[in-house]
């Protein structure tokens, strides 16, 4: 039976919206609406045949990407992957934040796919869907598993993360760093360590993510910055403070992206509006729609991670402008996959 409370300690959601694919759900009577409460996390096994993912899409950076979990605990209100989980018969509300699969056979599944004879080295990204170093990786390593085999085969990956825990892993991303196979991003949503908390309650501060940005650099691990997503009406005048803050990390390059509401995402995005800044909702989304032409979302190819309008270009000036006044200047990281070593070949059969 479900339940809506009124918050829930260390979540962003506070129901569970029906799942799209479902025929029947349920609805709540007003007397069930509980108060202030916890919800516990439930590990579940995942037990994926394989762990690449593929996909054709011409603005994203990646074609194949791995997710160690399903589902991620740092329960950003915000996350376009909440609706993935509606595919495992769960709802993107807090389902997705407190039911996490972990594939524990990640790190075999990634070998075999990478001895195949047909495998060609391209960036890997970590991860294109949910964060590899969300809360659960210090439990589980998945993602650590994963680089191991990634550091003995010299293959290139990109992490993508709003996490600190990444300089667990320093040790292999150095590695990896000296044959050019490795760059992370950090994802900056604010400086305003508050609003992170609210809106994003387990991810590292936004502190902890610049300082990661500078070990990261200082150590020779190509790393940047990702100011996103834009809130227009909430986050965006902070977007040239996050470009100086990440200019004076030592970031390698910065980036931003408009917020997207796919699916139920908008239906968990507009409850916590309600509740934490409801004298801002209406604002934040009329002006969310002006960028997707009158709708939360847009699926359109080049249009989806910038928008359209007014809106947009002034989105991209402030951008614009954050990078002049910081004195930005992008050092672009190029990607290596000449030193690719397959799974059961030493160093010495490639060069006989």
């Amino acid at each position: 039976m479900s339940k809506i409370y009124e918050s829930v300690r260390g979540r962003a959601a506070v129901s569970n919206p029906p799942n799209r694919f479902e025929s029947q759900s349920y609805e709540p009577d007003e007397v069930e609406v509980g108060a202030r409460t916890s919800v516990k996390t439930q590990v579940i096994n995942d037990h994926a045949v394989s762990v690449i993912s593929r996909n054709q899409s011409p603005d994203i950076p990646f074609d194949v990407s791995l997710n160690p979990y399903r589902g991620c605990e740092h329960g950003c209100a915000y996350c376009y992957a909440r609706p993935t989980h509606e595919y495992l018969g769960y709802s993107a509300g807090l389902d997705f934040e407190s039911r996490i699969l972990v594939k524990r056979e990640a790190a075999r599944l990634l070998e075999a796919e990478l001895a195949k004879p047909g495998w060609i080295p391209k960036p890997l990204a970590m991860s294109g869907v949910t964060d590899p170093y969300q809360p659960l990786e210090k439990e589980f390593g998945i993602t650590r598993q994963c680089l191991k085999v990634l550091v003995r085969c010299r293959h290139p990956v990109m992490i993508i993360t709003k996490n600190s825990g990444v300089l667990r892993d320093l040790d292999l991303l150095e590695e990896l760093a000296q044959w050019d196979c490795v760059q992370v991003s950090l994802s900056v949503t604010t400086l305003d360590s508050e609003l992170a908390r609210k809106m994003e309650p387990r991810t590292s501060s936004p502190r902890q993510r610049l300082e990661a940005v500078q070990k990261l650099n200082d150590a020779g691990v190509p790393a940047g910055v990702m100011a996103g997503p834009m809130i227009l009406g909430l986050n965006d005048t902070e977007l040239p403070s996050i470009i100086l803050a990440a200019h004076e990390a030592g970031a390698r390059w910065v980036s931003y992206v408009p917020l997207r509401l796919p699916g139920a995402t908008a239906d968990v995005f507009c409850e916590w509006l309600d509740r934490e800044v409801p004298g801002k909702k209406n604002r934040i989304l009329d002006r969310l729609k002006s960028l997707r032409a009158g709708r939360l979302n847009s699926n359109i190819f080049g249009e989806r991670f910038r928008g359209q309008g007014p809106w947009a270009k002034e989105l991209k000036h402030l951008y614009q402008l954050g990078c002049l006044k910081a004195g930005f200047q992008e050092r672009p990281v190029q990607l290596s996959t000449a030193h690719f070593i397959p799974p059961g070949t030493s160093q010495l059969e490639l060069e006989i």
